[in-house]
């Protein structure tokens, strides 16, 4: 999944990852899309059993929003754009994961379009799941979720 709503690109000139207050953050509209993807998971009776997320506040604001499950941080989900120079690290770090999961249930992990592209070929639309199908030697996205409709 990507994180919902968070306007802008990148994040600003002097991030830092352990304070919010510096990095790109959900627009109150991503937040109210987080909730709703949520209950869609929910109501669609989707079985999470496991949540992992960037360690960008971005992502774990929206993967805590969900409700789905308790959110553990996974570095290897960490932003591949602002992370340019281990991209190909990340990403094959995050194939790893993927390819590992034998469930029971689902595994969502809530991370950055870029990440997402790079794993599967898809760009995702802020808080769009891409649902991914692993084998041994690729990862295939086979359907996605989209955000529900504002009321």
């Amino acid at each position: 999944m990507r994180h919902a709503e968070a306007p802008g690109i990148g994040d600003p000139a002097g991030w830092r990852l352990d304070d919010c207050a510096t990095q790109r953050n959900l627009s109150e509209n991503g937040r109210a899309d987080a909730r709703a993807m949520g209950e869609r998971l929910r109501a669609e009776r989707i079985d999470v059993r496991r949540v992992l997320s960037s360690p960008w506040c971005r992502c774990r604001d929206t993967a805590e929003l969900l409700r789905v499950g308790r959110v553990d941080i996974e570095p290897t989900f960490g932003n591949a754009y602002v992370m340019s120079e281990r991209r190909g690290a990340l990403t094959e770090g995050g194939r790893a994961v993927l390819r590992a999961w034998r469930g029971p249930g689902v595994l969502l992990v809530v991370t950055h379009g870029e990440n997402i592209a790079a794993l599967t070929g898809h760009s995702p639309a802020s808080g769009e799941i891409v649902v991914v199908e692993a084998s041994a030697d690729a990862l295939r996205a086979i359907a996605t979720l989209t955000v529900p409709a504002r009321r």
